[in-house]
């Protein structure tokens, strides 16, 4: 407990006439009286008000949560008080993150259960843990200020955005994938892995007709084709350096691993096989190519806990090693952020050695303070330099993206928020046009 500030100010008025009894004695008693008084009246509030100590307090929370999202927890209260109370509710989530209608301010009725809802947006990945809870509120006269505290240790793991992925299955099941910023390819009668049979449609091209299907059921019959499954797509994700800076408290690696986790859930939902290769100056971790649906949660849980290092990335080292790990012809994706048009020149090196006998794609996380460098208004000279600088920065960029796409090699240069978004259209135009 703590005195308030109005306790404070009673205690001082009470105790002005023990000055003037200096001079006045009778002044001196009076003063006491009151200062007397006012102690007796903050014990007395202090035993008729209601404590936090008699609220009974539980969390909810799922033992898995997502990073750079938002993720509920509840609080649970009940007041064994005999009288009501007002209460200020204060948590410790998993540090660092985002705290959303923290402190919450509940009333509480005797004997009855309440609870609220707050969200928290983890910044950091792995293994973590809430701690803490903290409650506050005023005695009845407003003289105290009672707190409590309640250790309630929750262990909790921090996964990439897999919201997302529920996220893009809701809107796949009602065809509003547009929403989530994907692009599909409609070209129809490009599958050529035969399905089944069915009835002819009038939007059906006639050499899809089975004609002898159709002498035999008297009515015209079509072979409806779909995209090849089982095919082969592997992930480079870079580790190194580059990958440390952040936007918006979000490293570029989470948002490489998020997207990277989204693209995974699609391609397995699409028949394919899905491998994950993550590494800096060594491999750190490797992924065998799954199967399935359910793969989508193995390859979260061996790769949650990866973080970027400060050490130069190896590129060539993970050729090598994605070579002599896995030789049949898959889509290979890196997925990384070029610091200058030097760092982008070895990376496209390394890339075009992976051509024979792979499909190879480059997704690469813009460099959004540059362009906005760019894109802005110089004010004096040194902000034109700078700007100039930028322009120029990016231009050679620019061509060496353009010569890698002339090379054989694909590419995407996408903000860090949009990376997710335009892989899975990139993926989806890939098995549209049967270049794996």
């Amino acid at each position: 407990m703590m005195p308030r500030l109005s306790l404070l100010l009673w205690i001082g008025l009470a105790g002005l006439p023990l000055i003037v009894g200096v001079w006045i004695p009778i002044a001196g008693q009076i003063g006491l009286l009151l200062t007397a008084a006012v102690v007796a009246v903050a014990l007395v509030d202090l035993t008729i008000s209601p404590t936090p100590a008699r609220i009974e307090v539980s969390r909810e929370t799922s033992d898995v949560m997502s990073v750079g999202t938002g993720n509920p927890v509840k609080v649970r209260l009940c007041n064994r008080n005999e009288r009501s109370l007002t209460v200020e509710v204060h948590d410790e989530p998993p540090p660092p993150c985002t705290m959303v209608d923290l402190p919450y301010e509940i009333e509480l009725p005797p004997e009855r259960r309440r609870y609220f809802i707050y969200h928290v947006e983890p910044h950091r990945r792995g293994k973590n843990q809430f701690n803490t809870l903290f409650l506050r509120c005023h005695s009845r006269l407003s003289m105290w200020t009672l707190t409590d505290r309640r250790a309630l240790p929750k262990p909790v793991r921090i996964y990439p955005d897999i919201k997302a992925v529920h996220g893009v299955e809701l809107l796949a099941r009602q065809n509003r994938l547009a929403e989530a910023g994907v692009r599909l390819s409609r070209l129809r009668g490009r599958g050529n892995e035969f399905e089944r049979l069915r009835e002819y449609r009038r939007e059906d091209e006639y050499r899809a007709i089975d004609w002898k299907a159709t002498a035999r059921h008297q009515t015209p019959i079509s072979r409806e084709y779909v995209i090849e499954r089982n095919q082969n797509v592997l992930f480079l994700l870079d580790c190194g350096r580059s990958m440390c800076n952040t936007q918006d408290g979000i490293t570029h690696f989470d948002r490489a691993l998020n997207a990277v986790i989204l693209l995974s859930y699609v391609a397995l939902r699409q028949g394919d096989t899905v491998g994950i290769m993550a590494g800096s100056n060594r491999v750190e971790r490797w992924v065998r190519p799954l199967r399935g649906a359910s793969a989508v949660q193995t390859l979260i849980r061996h790769t949650y806990e990866l973080e970027p290092t400060y050490e130069a990335s190896d590129y060539g080292l993970m050729v090598e090693e994605l070579r002599r790990r896995y030789r049949k012809r898959s889509l290979v994706i890196l997925v990384t952020h070029a610091l200058d048009e030097v760092h982008l020149g070895t990376i496209g090196r390394h890339m075009r050695e992976l051509k024979t006998p792979h499909l190879v794609l480059g997704a690469f996380l813009r460099n959004t303070p540059l362009h906005e460098r760019m894109q802005s208004l110089p004010q004096t000279d040194l902000e034109a330099f700078q700007v100039a600088a930028a322009a120029e920065m990016i231009a050679d960029q620019a061509r060496q993206v353009a010569q890698l796409e002339k090379s054989g090699v694909m590419m995407i240069d996408a903000l860090p928020e949009q990376i997710s978004a335009q892989l899975i259209s990139r993926y989806l135009d890939i098995k549209a046009k049967h270049l794996l």
